[in-house]
């Protein structure tokens, strides 16, 4: 069990905090407690319940566990309320067991003679998210899944071959890692974590990211190839990818801003990515944040960074599996 606190004595709102692992709730709670504005527990991940003690005073919070039990007491001074048991039973119950029988493919984007975007202090993507892969991949080992690399170290493939060798691999899911990147008059104003799922999309900001991504591959290509390329891509597993891409941005978001603020929410959002291009299984494409805005550049070539987004990343992952089982 984890505890911490979230608070923000400008708006007056005092968060208290108890992560319990290896747990499983069907519907969230909201709990009522004289001299408690709020008290919420709800499923924060596949591996975690989440108990939230919210007021706008601060609280005195003591608790202790014995065997299967949690017990949480609060003194609250603003409204002389001394001492209250607000979770003084729970006890676990086994989550449904989830088929780790799974393959996974992490895509570290770039590499090699692609550095891929420079950022702020010229840091580069192909170096920030291999590590962040290589994270991702002793993770989800660990929990048992069956992890392989398109890259394992700075060298350079087309993306094009990339799908190919999750297709060889029988994946059953593609993760491409990227960090996104922005021109110097915007560095200090554009930020946040998005994923992508392949389509045609022609919105604006899909279209920059991956004229971006891809141009590695298709900078031989004319304007005209391009289009008509794009316009043959399958739609078989857009629907998977678009479930796969919530999943990773929910997993991921929740984990992080446990630990940091003001970490931004970009959105899922669908584009023309060639490196998604050819996958026989539901992938997506993961912008890790953008390697261009001074604070979160920082955060990415941060190994203790590195590692939550990874460990979100994994959640995510669990999270879409445990989701399709119920399918």
């Amino acid at each position: 069990m984890n505890y911490f606190t979230l608070n923000d004595k400008k708006k007056s709102i005092y968060k208290y905090v108890f992560d319990i692992h290896a747990s499983m709730l069907k519907k969230s709670n909201t709990l009522k407690q004289e001299g408690v504005d709020k008290i919420k527990l709800a499923q924060y991940n596949p591996n975690t319940l989440r108990l939230v003690i919210q007021n706008k005073t601060p609280l005195k919070i003591r608790f202790f566990k014995k065997g299967k039990e949690l017990s949480i007491k609060i003194i609250n001074k603003s409204v002389k309320t001394k001492s209250v048991a607000v979770f003084n039973k729970y006890r676990k119950k086994s989550p449904k067991r989830l088929d780790r029988n799974k393959i996974i493919v992490i895509d570290a984007g770039h590499g090699g003679k692609d550095p891929g975007a420079i950022g702020y202090r010229k840091y580069r993507e192909k170096i920030v998210v291999l590590s962040i892969a290589r994270e991702l991949k002793r993770i989800l080992r660990a929990r048992g899944f069956t992890v392989y690399m398109t890259r394992d170290s700075d060298r350079f493939i087309k993306l094009r071959n990339r799908t190919k060798y999750a297709n060889r691999k029988n994946a059953d899911i593609f993760i491409s890692i990227h960090a996104n990147a922005v021109g110097r008059k915007d560095a200090k104003k554009v930020c946040g974590l998005e994923c992508y799922f392949l389509s045609t999309s022609r919105s604006s900001r899909a279209k920059k990211v991956a004229e971006m991504e891809n141009s590695a591959d298709l900078d031989e290509m004319d304007y005209y190839g391009k289009q008509s390329f794009l316009n043959t891509i399958n739609s078989h597993n857009i629907v998977a990818s678009n479930k796969l891409a919530i999943d990773l941005q929910r997993g991921a978001l929740a984990t992080l801003k446990s630990r940091y603020k003001n970490v931004k929410d970009a959105g899922v959002r669908e584009g023309p990515f060639w490196v998604l291009v050819g996958a026989q299984m539901p992938s997506v494409l993961v912008e890790v944040g953008f390697i261009t805005h001074p604070t979160e550049a920082r955060r990415l070539v941060s190994r203790s960074y590195q590692k939550t987004m990874a460990q979100g990343l994994a959640n995510g992952v669990e999270r879409y599996f445990i989701n399709s089982q119920k399918r």
